[in-house]
């Protein structure tokens, strides 16, 4: 029988039947598995319960050289052995060796969480493992199921890839995400959706930003939103003041750790583009390829390509408390290091936290609902990709900026991909005719491009609410769609 997932785990269905699966895989030989995903995920709280739960061994590594990394470990495995005194190992070939063998009752789990700080002491450690694992070696280990954990995305993504000693040889590559939306307002006991959106565009779906960085203080409802920011956010004495920059501390692969904030901050200000990127910097756009693309590796940034033009792509920041930071935080930092001058702060930056991180982030959660929220009878087919773009209106000598764009398969052609709709997305303003009237301008002209038809969906998605015009047009009209909070956060 599988091992019960603990009751003070919040959700992690899906990755717990993995991990259970893996470490109750029956076969006789020694397996590797390969954990990854951003910091403060709860990949540790997974692996110490899993580990909990069968008997298994954990040995978190610390950064620090390889001769004292084989001493803790040592210490640690004989301790879990009880063994009277500690392994003294020369090598992590001893020590993996070793390791491999203390599944005598049974597969066993042992987890080397923080394991790129192992291989930055000793590099030629995924080797040593390569080796261990071969089949020339297994006839003298046991059933071990050997869990790698890290933060670094790049170094663990690389473990698999490529040429590298552990390609093909792990049974298990489980990413831990973000909790979705949805999720993290379940998580943080937030029912009401406005405030919802509103906390999920500063702490973004990041499990311990409620646990460990705010022991549990969320806001109430909206008329707490803005105090919880102040008391919990912009408070100088909480961890969530400083951990925007310590999220890029951490990170192995960022030397200048200037440039990539300035880059992030380029982002955050609406320069989506490398060529507006390059400008806030006052750079060359050919400049940028190498930090962007390590943002991208440690998932910090997102690539994502224009929904209508594939030689086009915008950059995104991924963790919204980046954003945050660099919009709000960062313009302020002297005044908000100074205790009790939060409130002041707060509310000079409301037009900026409006424009800069909550517009673009209910944006974002919108494209989120149509990809993976909406039922499947809104759009008449499947859709399978959903991106914001932009649209050139050659008779009016300007564009027109898609917030959603819902490709898919439509169920009369299910053969080929097509346009099934588009929306317009609005936090602070209620929408009305004219939004309608605008995107069915938009509709006019991707028809005849031959990319939309009289059938692709017409989105409004609303933060504020519509106008009783724009109700009763869409009460006429099953091509039409207005999607309020309740809807995004609670229906399909």
């Amino acid at each position: 029988m599988p091992a019960a997932k603990p009751a003070e785990m919040f959700d992690r269905d899906f990755e717990w039947a993995e991990l259970t699966r893996f470490a109750e895989y029956p076969g006789p030989e020694a397996t590797l598995g390969v954990v990854s995903g951003r910091r403060r995920q709860g990949k540790t709280f997974l692996l110490d319960a899993i580990t909990r739960a069968t008997g298994g061994f954990m040995f978190t590594a610390t950064e620090t050289t390889e001769t004292d990394a084989l001493r803790q470990f040592g210490e640690a495995l004989a301790a879990h052995l009880n063994e009277p005194v500690p392994f003294r190992f020369a090598s992590w070939d001893e020590a993996i060796s070793r390791l491999l063998r203390i599944a005598t009752d049974g597969p066993t789990v042992a987890v080397i969480d923080e394991f790129p700080f192992l291989a930055k002491a000793s590099p030629a450690l995924p080797s040593v493992i390569q080796r261990a694992l071969d089949p020339t070696a297994r006839r003298h280990h046991t059933p071990v199921r050997l869990l790698l954990c890290g933060s670094a995305l790049s170094f663990m993504g690389g473990l698999l890839a490529g040429n590298a000693p552990l390609r093909g040889r792990a049974g298990l590559e489980l990413i831990v995400p973000t909790l979705d939306y949805r999720l993290a307002a379940q998580f943080w006991d937030i029912t009401d959706p406005r405030t919802a959106a509103l906390t999920h565009a500063i702490v973004g779906g990041t499990p311990a930003y409620r646990r460990e960085f705010t022991q549990g203080d969320t806001p109430t409802g909206p008329d707490d939103f803005d105090d919880w920011v102040t008391r919990a956010v912009l408070n100088p004495a909480r961890p969530l003041f400083r951990e925007a920059r310590y999220l890029l501390a951490e990170e192995p692969e960022l030397h200048d750790t200037a440039l990539y904030h300035s880059v992030l901050a380029a982002i955050a200000t609406g320069n989506n583009a490398r060529g507006g990127i390059a400008d806030y910097l006052g750079r060359k756009s050919t400049d940028l390829a190498h930090p962007l693309h390590v943002l991208e590796d440690v998932g910090l940034i997102r690539h994502e390509p224009d929904a209508f033009r594939r030689n086009r792509s915008a950059y995104r920041i991924a963790e919204p408390l980046v954003t945050f930071y660099h919009s709000v935080m960062r313009p302020h930092w002297g005044d908000l290091e100074r205790p009790g001058r939060a409130p002041t702060v707060w509310q000079r930056a409301q037009p900026t936290f409006r424009s800069k991180v909550l517009g673009p982030h209910f944006e974002t959660l919108c494209r989120q609902w149509a990809r993976w929220h909406a039922a499947p009878d809104t759009y008449g087919g499947h859709p399978t990709r959903v991106a914001a773009g932009t649209i050139n209106d050659p008779m009016a000598k300007t564009s027109h900026e898609v917030d959603v764009a819902v490709h898919g398969l439509d169920d009369a052609y299910p053969d080929r991909e097509t346009l099934l709709a588009i929306g317009e997305a609005k936090w602070n303003d209620t929408m009305g005719v004219s939004h309608l009237q605008r995107l069915q301008h938009i509709r006019e002209l991707l028809s005849t491009r031959g990319t939309a038809t009289g059938h692709t969906r017409l989105m409004c998605f609303s933060g504020a609410g519509f106008t009783d015009d724009l109700r009763m047009a869409a009460a006429h009209d099953p091509t039409i769609h207005l999607i309020a909070l309740n809807r995004l956060y609670h229906g399909e």
